[in-house]
């Protein structure tokens, strides 16, 4: 909140927006210093609003007589802080008011800004009571979607939960007591994870495919792989939702994974910084859904052993595109046994360089792991494979502010989402569960 600042440290707040990104210019002359933004939203990627770079362009004019002189030639960002907070960290916050509150003749004040916000986020746990009052306590997994955007500075959102589902032998899931955890969400046990809030519909998260003419950018932005999306799909063109469908499988995977560690010649190792895979972790996906090599949508990585000491990163655990579950994510899922599980191994890496093909090297101390050190730390998985659940339902939820309708494009979003979701599961699962999205 633009208030807490005071509490922080001295500033002037030109246009305050995290993640903007761009040049910045400094002259001096001698009776003030010109400081010139020019400066862009992010764009391209899963977390981000728009495909395209953004025009932000303003300066602060800083005068020697204290005069201080906000200048904005255009503004495609609509929210930010703005204002002045000349208190140093420590010292007695000063009477600061809003300047919405102030007309041409009040003043002086000793802290004056604006706060320029969406709507404040609602909690997780009054977005599934919601539905589950509503319709019943039927849904495995809820995924929100809205029109409009909320007060979060990324497109995207984590999930809220484990929360529900008596498994154990998968570490430890729970991120409160299970029993209020189970209450606060007006559940018997059935919901077990959600996100934790809406996504917008207009983001780059909810889109069907990239524009023809988006950027390429990085390696985790969908656009760099439409040559290989298209290649790897039967129809010569890339599946669609693929940004949204691989943020819901990376999120209901958490229901499971990744919690457990490794009892390794009788010490625990930890395979990972909870509740991602460790980078050094060999995640190879059993059921690929985007391309023809990936590793795990919770972490980890696919690694070629070079047999000299190094190891080439052919795919890492970030879920763009869309990747499936390893073998050790599935057994965590009661989806196979352990004897389905093969031998994998962590490694301890430093940057080596990279190969002719411009990806990763990694200088690396290997480590052997086996599906039974994983059960000698943390117990067999129960219900085993033969009693677990396999039949899933997943609310996808549109959100809308009071009093409105549902727009034509959060409609057509949302519905594209649920279609692709359910062969996403069939793909990812290697069609050892279904997946349902029905509200009754």
């Amino acid at each position: 909140m633009a208030d807490k600042l005071f509490d922080r440290a001295p500033a002037i707040c030109v246009f305050l927006k995290p993640r903007l990104s761009g040049a910045r210019y400094v002259k001096e002359l001698s009776s003030r210093v010109v400081i010139t933004w020019d400066l862009t939203e992010p764009f391209g990627g899963l977390l981000d609003f728009t495909w395209f770079k953004t025009v932000n362009r303003f300066q602060a004019v800083l005068h020697r007589d204290g005069l201080i002189e906000m200048r904005y030639q255009q503004l495609a960002a609509k929210d930010a802080i703005v204002g002045v907070y000349p208190v140093p960290s420590g010292a007695r916050k000063p009477v600061a008011v809003h300047l919405s509150s102030l007309s041409r003749k009040d003043g002086p004040y000793a802290g004056v800004y604006e706060s320029f916000h969406y709507l404040a986020p609602p909690r997780p746990q009054d977005l599934s009571c919601t539905i589950i009052r509503a319709l019943g306590d039927k849904f495995d997994f809820l995924a929100y979607y809205s029109d409009f955007r909320i007060d979060n500075q990324e497109a995207s959102t984590p999930s809220d939960g484990p929360v529900g589902g008596n498994v154990t032998g998968i570490g430890n899931t729970q991120h409160e007591q299970t029993r209020q955890a189970l209450a606060s969400r007006c559940t018997q046990g059935r919901f077990q994870l959600g996100f934790a809030q809406p996504v917008y519909a207009g983001s780059n998260e909810a889109r069907e495919q990239p524009p023809e003419d988006a950027p390429l950018g990085s390696s985790h932005d969908i656009a760099f792989y439409s040559r290989q999306l298209a290649e790897s799909s039967p129809g010569g063109k890339p599946l669609p939702y693929n940004y949204a469908v691989g943020h819901l499988g990376h999120e209901v995977g958490h229901r499971w994974s990744a919690y457990v560690s490794a009892k390794i010649n009788g010490e625990p190792v930890s395979l990972g910084a909870w509740p991602h895979w460790a980078a050094g972790l060999q995640a190879i996906v059993a059921f690929r859904y985007s391309l023809p090599l990936e590793a795990s949508t919770l972490g980890g990585g696919f690694w070629q052993d070079n047999f000299d000491g190094t190891y080439t990163q052919l795919r890492d655990g970030y879920f763009v595109p869309a990747s499936g579950y390893s073998y050790l994510d599935l057994y965590l899922m009661g989806l196979i046994s352990a004897a389905d599980v093969p031998d994998f191994f962590l490694k301890n890496l430093a940057r080596a360089g990279k190969d002719t093909n411009g990806r990763p090297v990694f200088r690396a101390e290997r480590t052997k792991v086996t599906i039974q050190n994983v059960i000698a730390a943390e117990g067999p998985r129960l219900p085993d494979v033969d009693h677990s659940q396999r039949k899933f339902n997943t609310g996808i939820v549109v959100v809308v502010e009071r009093g409105h309708s549902p727009s034509r494009e959060l409609m057509e979003r949302a519905n594209g989402i649920r279609r692709q979701w359910i062969e996403y599961w069939n793909i990812a699962t290697g069609r050892r569960a279904s997946m349902t999205a029905n509200p009754r």
